[in-house]
């Protein structure tokens, strides 16, 4: 029997932020992963980042998660997205060497002298009196901890599925957890089944990129996290990604083969992801367009293969290289790897707490795509957020807790617990309302010290970035005093512009200066904005709500407005007013109610 700390479960995106935030805290950690040379694989495309994804990366690095540093030693194509657009929805995405980026992380992993890397599975969690104590692997090994964080992606009771095969797999080439799910329903957790897929993987010695449409990376690319050199940089050599289309042609054979796709036949019963259909899924739903976009991404210099983005598919191997070669540049490929669909079980993510500790077991944290949610990003946010609250409860400490207005992982961690999922969950900038605020350049700035906190964020670091707030207040009040604020405030003039007209214009870092110009022209919005998460700090979300709270002893509630309540268990007014289905005046009579039992006890808050 062997003791720690902390005991993850898993070491995907998630489990390897959760892992690493635990032992670089001085924590004995335990991460338990099924094989050591596939932790942090990218399963699906070899990117990170993109469209609110970029966010949450940036935002995960300045709590000192590892994503970003990651992905800058492994990239090998950098983009801005939006980058014609405002700038609450610019985002990164970075293209990876798909094995270097592997290596890098393990390589993290393997740094970390409080970690120990266990290759086995999990088959029991051991919990007492209602608090967990530890696990059991398959072998019959017993770990001992008094918190548990678990991160097991899709493998959970995993089915894979190519036309009309089956196989039981996580992912190609890896097992399924088999055991964990019933040990999970006997502690009393509700399990549903999701699916996600992936596409073919292509020979790129196979493909006439003549016939596709050339898209470069940034020519000079800036560092994803703020922990990495600007020189030299980047690490990698810098790939071309390209863009293609399906056809006509390809739509017939698509509809043509439906009966044979595992998702028609009734075979996959799992509900996947809207924002990223299969191929054959696209046909159907969007039968009107004439054509879909396909990003040929390759996963790496020395690599040959090029992973099809929008392809995902998991019909008979046949039927994927015949559409595959109707698609302009394709008609010759070769694929290396087919298509695949993989149903799992997830636990809906209602029965936690927003620090991503279950409500039935104390101690025990649940994160990732377990939690129903997709993409590497999100996984890896929720990963450090609970190893962080893992850490810090075995330590003893206060849980970190992000408002809504701090962060757009804590909108998608609000979103997770308040409201559930009935697909995998995927974040958008659009679900943030204070997403002007959340951008991408100032995230260092928003949660810097929150990471110091929990102590994965230096001294040294956090009085960088407090040098970056100062550099910026003070650079806008210098150009109020030489009354150049009302000229940079037009559209059509940049900070850069206004060189000839400020000749004493101070030498700062490039993100000091760009942020200076997102705080000026978009003053007045981000007035707004504070106007309205005064009101809402004011009125709601600092009102918490005791968990020994009764609700049927809340006067004047409706029996279904109780049961809304009871399910929900909210901590707050304002976690109370984003459930589903409660109206106003239920809401009210729980502000009297909390208002009352504070009038009677003197000296609480």
């Amino acid at each position: 029997m062997q003791s720690f700390d902390v005991i993850v479960i898993g070491l995907g995106h998630a489990g390897c932020e959760a892992a690493l935030a635990c032992a670089r805290v001085g924590l004995k950690t335990a991460g338990v992963t099924l094989r050591a040379d596939r932790a942090a694989v990218m399963s699906c495309n070899p990117a990170i980042g993109g469209t609110a994804k970029g966010h949450l990366v940036r935002e995960l690095d300045a709590l000192g998660g590892q994503m970003a540093r990651a992905a800058d030693q492994a990239g090998t194509h950098f983009v801005t997205l939006n980058a014609s657009k405002g700038p609450a929805v610019r985002a990164t995405r970075v293209l990876c060497d798909r094995d270097a980026y592997a290596r890098t992380m393990q390589a993290s992993l393997a740094a970390e002298p409080q970690l120990c890397v266990i290759e086995g599975e999990v088959r029991v969690l051991h919990v007492e009196h209602g608090r967990v104590r530890g696990v059991e692997l398959a072998d019959g090994r017993q770990l001992v901890a008094p918190a548990v964080v678990v991160t097991t992606g899709t493998f959970l009771q995993a089915l894979m599925h190519l036309g009309p095969v089956k196989e039981v797999g996580g992912r190609l080439g890896d097992a399924a957890a088999t055991g964990l799910s019933d040990s999970l329903r006997g502690l009393g957790f509700v399990l549903a089944r999701f699916k996600t897929g992936t596409p073919a993987r292509l020979k790129r010695s196979t493909i006439d990129f003549s016939r596709c449409e050339r898209q470069p990376s940034d020519p000079a690319p800036r560092p994803f996290s703020l922990r990495t050199p600007a020189a030299p940089f980047p690490l990698q050599p810098l790939l071309d990604c390209w863009v293609t289309h399906t056809q006509a042609s390809t739509h017939e054979v698509l509809r043509s083969n439906l009966h044979r796709s595992p998702l028609y036949r009734g075979d996959i019963v799992g509900r996947g992801p809207r924002y990223c259909p299969s191929v054959e899924d696209k046909v159907v739903r969007f039968a009107s367009k004439v054509r879909h976009t396909v990003f040929l991404e390759p996963e790496g210099p020395s690599s040959d293969l090029v992973y099809p983005a929008g392809l995902s598919t998991s019909l008979p191997a046949e039927v994927q290289l015949q559409f595959l070669r109707t698609i302009p540049g394709l008609e010759a490929v070769e694929v290396e790897r087919f298509g695949y669909a993989v149903e799992y079980d997830f636990a809906p993510p209602t029965q936690l707490r927003p620090t991503l500790e279950t409500r039935a077991v104390g101690g025990l944290f649940f994160a990732g795509q377990l939690n129903g949610t997709s993409g590497y990003e999100e996984a890896a946010f929720q990963g450090l957020v609970a190893g962080i609250n893992a850490g810090l409860q075995v330590r003893g400490q206060p849980a970190l807790v992000l408002g809504r207005e701090e962060a757009h992982g804590a909108v998608l961690l609000d979103e997770l617990v308040t409201h559930g999922v009935d697909e995998p969950f995927r974040m958008f900038t659009s679900r943030s309302e204070h997403r002007l605020k959340l951008r991408e350049g100032n995230a260092a700035l928003r949660l810097s010290a929150h990471g110091h906190r929990v102590g994965l964020v230096a001294a040294d670091e956090l009085a960088r970035v407090e040098g970056w707030r100062q550099a910026i207040d003070g650079e806008i009040q210098r150009l109020g005093s030489q009354r150049l604020l009302t000229a940079l405030k037009r559209p059509e003039v940049t900070y850069d512009s206004l060189v000839a007209a400020d000749p004493a214009r101070p030498d700062l870092p490039r993100c000091v200066q760009e942020e200076v110009e997102v705080e000026v022209k978009y003053a007045g919005y981000i007035a707004m904005a504070d106007a309205s998460l005064a009101r809402s700090h004011t009125g709601f979300d600092h009102w918490s709500i005791p968990d020994a709270l009764r609700w049927e002893e809340v006067p004047g509630l409706s029996s279904e407005a109780r049961e809304r309540l009871a399910r929900g268990k909210p901590g707050s007014i304002g976690h109370a007013r984003r459930l589903l289905g409660l109206n106003p005046s239920a809401i009210g009579l729980v502000l009297v109610h909390l208002k009352r039992l504070r009038q009677g006890a003197p000296g609480s808050t």
